[in-house]
């Protein structure tokens, strides 16, 4: 008997995450959202993130994608997503694993999209202000800022924030980002914007997509990404052709 396939697939890749994966949460989250699919892409994994997520995902949309070998996020994403089309869902996505983003704001999110159809894409936007809780090192707050102001001039567009993990797309524009491999493991959210706007055009890309301010992002131990890897990977994102 064929279930029903949900609206929305939300990619979420993992990397030796076995101490950081919140079970208890993602099978809460489930049960309460059952139009929403949760796409988990073991990317390659050491320790026992292979053997949690297939105990995890036995549930209708808890879906798992096994990669053969560590792949890094980018492509770990994009085997996720392009996995997530065959569940032909209206919208695709990705969040971290760390749930730095609260899977709650997965379905904010969603209603944003409803009540806007014409939006392509939102973005978690992790602005400190007032009545929000966002917690992050201020080392990496500030190279943040840096990084965040030479890629909103690269890209002509008032972006504040491309590097949120969490991210929602309308079907069509996920496809339209994902047809080849991306060229930097880790900036490739980047990337996606690059695409979108070789795609749809910088003046539609300013007006369809849409950073969200999240009420709360939690920054956890564990990051794999050093500084000097950064820089080098904001090189090569920055000179990649969409």
């Amino acid at each position: 008997m064929l279930c029903n396939l949900p609206k929305t697939v939300v990619v979420i890749p993992c990397f030796n995450e076995e101490r950081r994966l919140h079970v208890d949460k993602f099978k809460k989250f489930a049960d309460a959202n059952p139009d929403i699919g949760l796409m988990f892409v073991n990317d390659g994994s050491s320790d026992a993130t292979s053997q949690i997520l297939k105990t995890l995902c036995d549930n209708e949309n808890l879906f798992y994608l096994e990669l053969p070998a560590n792949m890094g996020k980018a492509e770990a994403v994009r085997q996720g997503m392009l996995a997530a089309l065959e569940k032909k869902p209206d919208m695709i996505g990705f969040w971290d694993a760390d749930l730095a983003t609260p899977l709650e704001q997965i379905t904010d999110f969603i209603s944003v999209m409803a009540k806007q159809p014409e939006l392509l894409m939102v973005t978690g936007c992790r602005l400190m202000r007032l009545g929000t809780y966002v917690q992050r090192s201020h080392i990496r707050h500030y190279l943040g800022r840096i990084f965040a102001t030479i890629i909103s001039n690269h890209l002509k567009i008032p972006v504040y924030d491309t590097q949120c993990g969490a991210k929602l797309m309308r079907t069509e524009a996920a496809i339209s980002v994902i047809q080849k491999p991306f060229y930097s493991k880790w900036f490739f959210d980047v990337e996606i914007f690059k695409r979108l706007i070789f795609k749809y055009g910088r003046e539609t890309i300013i007006k369809s997509v849409l950073e969200f301010p999240l009420p709360q992002w939690l920054e956890t131990p564990g990051s794999k990404l050093k500084l000097t890897s950064a820089c080098r990977q904001l090189l090569i994102v920055l000179f990649a052709k969409p």
